[in-house]
């Protein structure tokens, strides 16, 4: 199955279980990679053929800055459903990071990953 991947979509966004994520906000960060027959794309070389990313991007933004989620579960779930509502691909596969979480240690970055069909 071929892929089309839009990584590193950040947004701020207030979401989390505390209350100061919710009020403070803080950076989010997904990739989202569609599985999809992208041949008819590659012999037309037409955009029509295809998924525009920027659609995606666009789509991500607008549900990541839009209502809270309390867990990355479903904020990862609400975007996955859109990206196959809106564009059908076969699969959809989305991954949530939040870069700062109220944790007290040293990490990265949690997140989640989810793929749906």
């Amino acid at each position: 199955m071929d892929r089309i991947q839009v990584q590193g979509i950040h947004f701020f966004g207030r979401h989390g279980v505390t209350p100061a994520e919710r009020e403070v906000g803080q950076r989010f960060v997904v990739d989202v990679e569609l599985r999809l027959d992208l041949a008819r794309a590659g012999a037309s070389d037409r955009l029509e053929d295809t998924v525009n990313y920027v659609a995606v991007h666009d789509l991500v933004q607008e549900i990541g800055r839009g209502a809270p989620a309390t867990l990355l579960e479903a904020l990862a779930e609400r975007i996955a459903r859109a990206v196959l509502q809106r564009f059908g691909p076969k699969e959809v596969t989305v991954r949530v990071r939040k870069p700062a979480p109220p944790i007290d240690g040293v990490m990265d970055w949690v997140g989640v990953e989810v793929t749906r069909s």
